[in-house]
């Protein structure tokens, strides 16, 4: 695992999977509520709410539906869930880009769609450059990342390069 090899780096886990499995693990009818309490629960945008908040918003979710459903019960005392509330520690802008991993799916299809039309690429370095400009021509992701600077992880004052963490 990455955070293993760089501790440095925060350890996210994307909230659009316990999302998409609870919602699997209940009865059609309670889907609408469940999802409604879902979404306050994993909310973003919202500078206010801190991941301990996220985490008792969490624990009370799972013994409310917990009444109904068992295993929802048992996820609410899982220490690993709290891991679910680290996009709360971003500016309120970034966090819905932290929170699911649906633009890096998007940009990983559009790889596949561009290498598959090619069939053949001669070396490597045209398969890179090939993927580089797939990469450049999505303007989604031309989007400016607020506070980014902040991040005294990848920006420390006392060192003038990112590499330079990558190194040591």
């Amino acid at each position: 695992m990455l955070f293993l090899v760089h501790p440095y780096l925060p350890f996210f886990v994307h909230c659009k999977f316990p999302l998409t499995n609870m919602l699997a693990r209940v009865r059609h009818g309670d889907k609408g509520a469940m999802a409604e309490d879902l979404r306050d629960v994993f909310r973003t945008g919202d500078p206010h709410y801190t991941p301990e908040q996220g985490w008792d918003a969490w624990q009370a979710f799972c013994s409310k539906w917990g009444e109904d459903y068992r295993v929802i019960k048992r996820l609410g005392n899982d220490p690993f869930y709290r891991y679910y509330f680290t996009y709360l520690n971003y500016h309120p802008r970034v966090q819905s880009m932290i929170y699911t991993t649906n633009w890096i799916e998007r940009l990983q299809r559009d790889f596949r769609r561009v290498l598959r039309m090619r069939g053949a690429m001669p070396t490597e370095e045209s398969v890179i450059v090939l993927i580089a400009k797939t990469a450049m021509d999505k303007k989604a992701y031309f989007r400016a990342l607020p506070g980014i600077e902040r991040d005294k992880v990848l920006f420390p004052d006392d060192s003038g390069n990112f590499l330079d963490l990558l190194n040591n």
